[in-house]
């Protein structure tokens, strides 16, 4: 009963309100529904157009970002290998100059130790044995080796003198070197020893200092241009002596081709006096290149070189005589 009474309340009440129109509300729904669905198709086409936008941006943009995002780490380790790179250059070039200079100060160090050395030893020898302490020793010591090798080289003086008269007197027995023993001989040059060669025998004796090498072996060099002109000079005569004596004898010895052969030998004495010149301005300017206790050793050693080649004469002479 409650239940009919509940349906028939309920009918009661639809009939207070109007009957209900079935199209106009189908109308409306369908209206709706096309409105609804050009909504959804403008708000499908939208978000379609913003997929295609975030799509072009993304196939479009994102890479170009990726890619300069990519290049500038490469760009930086590219400019930071260059810029090491051109540092260690720098570094190796500062060290290798570095290098340079301490070898230009070692060599420089090693020069100046070695003329020290050169000095010391030179002081010692000009010293004689005699204490340093004693006034005036050093200037007493060079004053009586200054006078005994100026006596010297006086005495070599006189000795060209003797053979300048020689020379004129005889000049064929002066370059023959009679009055030398056989072993002398063999380095006899236009009547005397080789300047150069003499010099090249002294200087190895001597302690020198840098200076007194070079000034030497300019002295050296000298000599030998100057021997080198004499030598050609004597060729050059004796081709012309053999050349006027041979004439003579094809024209049976007449007397115009014996005074040519004459005037030769003249031409010969010459020749000497210029090559004994030469040996003793040689020997004059090696001893004002030494200090005095030099020059007397230069001096000294001179003479026991020339008596160690006449003791070199007398054993090969005493060889000889012995039975076989």
């Amino acid at each position: 009963m409650n239940s009919s009474s509940t349906q028939y309340l309920n009918f009661k009440r639809m009939d207070v309100y109007e009957p209900m129109n079935p199209f106009s509300m189908w109308g409306d729904f369908k209206g709706n529904m096309y409105q609804d669905a050009a909504m959804i198709i403008e708000v499908d086409a939208k978000i379609e157009n913003q997929l295609s936008e975030d799509t072009s941006h993304t196939t479009h943009g994102h890479p170009n970002r990726c890619d300069q995002e990519a290049s500038k780490p490469v760009d930086k380790v590219r400019r930071r290998l260059a810029q090491n790179r051109e540092a260690a250059r720098k570094s190796r070039l500062r060290k290798k100059a570095y290098i340079q200079q301490l070898e230009a100060s070692r060599l420089k160090l090693l020069h100046l130790e070695q003329e020290l050395e050169q000095t010391k030893a030179q002081c010692a020898l000009m010293s004689g044995g005699v204490n340093a302490s004693q006034p005036g020793f050093c200037g007493a010591a060079n004053s009586e080796l200054d006078r005994l090798v100026q006596d010297a080289l006086n005495h070599y003086a006189n000795l060209f003198n003797i053979k300048a008269t020689v020379a004129k007197a005889d000049v064929c027995y002066l370059i023959s070197g009679v009055w030398k023993t056989p072993t002398e001989r063999l380095f006899l040059w236009i009547g005397g020893f080789r300047p150069s060669e003499l010099l090249k025998v002294l200087v190895p004796r001597l302690q020198l200092l840098d200076q007194q090498s070079h000034d030497l072996y300019n002295l050296i060099q000298a000599c030998q241009q100057a021997e080198d002109s004499l030598s050609q000079g004597m060729e050059k005569l004796q081709q012309t002596l053999a050349e006027a004596v041979a004439c003579g004898q094809a024209l049976g010895g007449g007397g115009y081709e014996m005074q040519s052969a004459m005037d030769k030998l003249e031409e010969l004495v010459r020749l000497v006096i210029q090559a004994d010149y030469v040996r003793q301005e040689t020997l004059q300017q090696t001893l004002r290149n030494l200090t005095p206790r030099q020059a007397a050793q230069g001096l000294i050693s001179l003479g026991e070189y020339l008596q160690r080649l006449r003791d070199l004469s007398s054993a090969w002479a005493m060889r000889l005589c012995e039975p076989a």
